[in-house]
């Protein structure tokens, strides 16, 4: 919990993302950003609602993945109330379906965990002016979806919505080639918590190897 001290001109941040460890990183990055003040922070869709509701921000810091929702949710119940609020989505995830998930949501810009602190702030500064940021490669994603139309959405796959999304982000790294000791750093899990993912994903696709599900992802898109 923290007081509103925010100076005059600094942007109000609301932090959300399930592991303590990151927001405190966060933190201590935009600590240094003259033009940026975090009012509270959330690890759960719940906290989130009420933090947010509680602070007033104007920019949210949004995980797209937590263990009861994610940033989708937390989209859906707070924007009706709160349509003030700006949203930036920033996630380990840079997949198209997530990307393009929240935006449909109304989050207003989509970064990655690679930003820097300065990058950050940055970002911050320009959502709360009404720009749409993203990380470079991001950017097509969501012009591609939406130049089809505002309703149009990736065709379903039954084998992949077996997955959960935490599932999904260990897949999508181990076909990138990681280590399971660089996912569980990327993810901010442990390696035995990498292998149970793993050994679920194996399960639910049916497949024998990580050779096999890095085909198997890339078959979809995943990589």
């Amino acid at each position: 919990m923290t007081g509103d001290d925010t100076t005059p001109n600094q942007v109000r941040v609301f932090l959300v993302d399930d592991h303590a460890l990151f927001r405190a990183g966060v933190r201590a990055e935009l600590a240094a950003a003259d033009q940026v003040e975090v009012v509270g922070e959330a690890g759960s869709v719940a906290e989130a609602v009420a933090g947010i509701a509680h602070y007033k921000p104007e920019v949210v810091l949004l995980d797209v993945h937590m263990p009861d929702g994610g940033g989708a949710e937390v989209l859906r119940q707070v924007r009706p109330q709160q349509p003030d609020v700006v949203f930036l989505a920033l996630s380990v995830s840079d997949a198209a379906e997530d990307v393009i998930t929240v935006i449909r949501g109304g989050a207003r810009g989509y970064v990655t965990k690679t930003i820097s602190g300065r990058e950050l702030a940055d970002a911050v500064v320009r959502v709360r002016a009404g720009d749409a940021v993203f990380s470079p490669r991001l950017a097509g994603f969501v012009l591609d979806a939406f130049s089809e139309g505002p309703n149009s959405a990736p065709v379903g796959d039954p084998e992949l919505d077996l997955l959960t999304p935490r599932e999904r982000e260990v897949l999508r790294l181990l076909a990138r080639g990681y280590a399971y000791k660089e996912i569980a750093s990327e993810l901010f899990i442990s390696v035995k918590t990498v292998e149970t993912h793993v050994s679920s994903v194996l399960r639910k696709t049916q497949l024998s190897n990580r050779y096999e599900l890095s085909r198997w992802a890339s078959d979809r898109r995943l990589v």
